[in-house]
């Protein structure tokens, strides 16, 4: 799937949003993925997130995973897509006052991971869960994600594999335009 493809999906789906948003990042913006439009169509989710598995294969030859990790709630049916597709365990990590904790699962030592997620702009939510796979003893093979809207600026400790690399323009809520020009602020993702 090319990433024409993927992006076609989303504009079908009405998964991508134009107008004036304020991203978990606190960055704003003219356009926001919203992927709980795209997944509320299960054959889409399965298709992309086939994909996704597919090009993390293609892409990381080597690839060696016993469980695929994902943080709440945006990366939840990822997570339990890409597991399904590589026939192997799903767990995720979940918000308390905005911070992830591993609650419900354990972790093995030595357990390699896959992470999985919605939309990445900073990274911030991937690199809280990197940090509890490897508090508990894991080890992060592979980061995979739906759409990287990070322009190469998100980066880790493991290889980041996505289905779309796009890079939407974004601003400081203090240099904002569509502020300026007096646009509704709209917080369309989870806080």
């Amino acid at each position: 799937m090319n990433q024409e493809e993927v992006l076609k999906l989303f504009e079908e789906t009405g998964a991508l949003l134009n107008g004036h948003f304020e991203l978990r990042s606190g960055l704003h913006s003219n356009q926001f993925f919203q992927c709980a439009h795209l997944l509320e169509q299960p054959r889409t989710a399965a298709t992309l997130c086939g994909a996704l598995v597919e090009k993390l294969k293609a892409e990381l030859k080597d690839l060696e995973v016993d469980t695929v990790i994902a943080p709440a709630m945006g990366g939840i049916t990822i997570g339990h897509e890409v597991a399904r597709s590589l026939g192997i365990r799903f767990i995720f990590v979940e918000k308390e006052d905005n911070v992830l904790y591993l609650r419900r699962f354990k972790i093995r030592e030595g357990e390699r991971f896959v992470i999985a997620e919605d939309v990445v702009t900073r990274g911030g939510r991937v690199q809280e869960t990197i940090d509890i796979v490897e508090a508990n003893g894991g080890v992060v093979a592979a980061i995979g994600i739906l759409v990287n809207r990070s322009g190469g600026k998100a980066s880790f400790n493991a290889p980041l594999v996505s289905l779309l690399e796009i890079e939407p323009v974004t601003y400081e809520p203090s240099d904002c335009p569509l502020c300026e020009a007096g646009l509704e602020l709209v917080h369309p993702g989870s806080k």
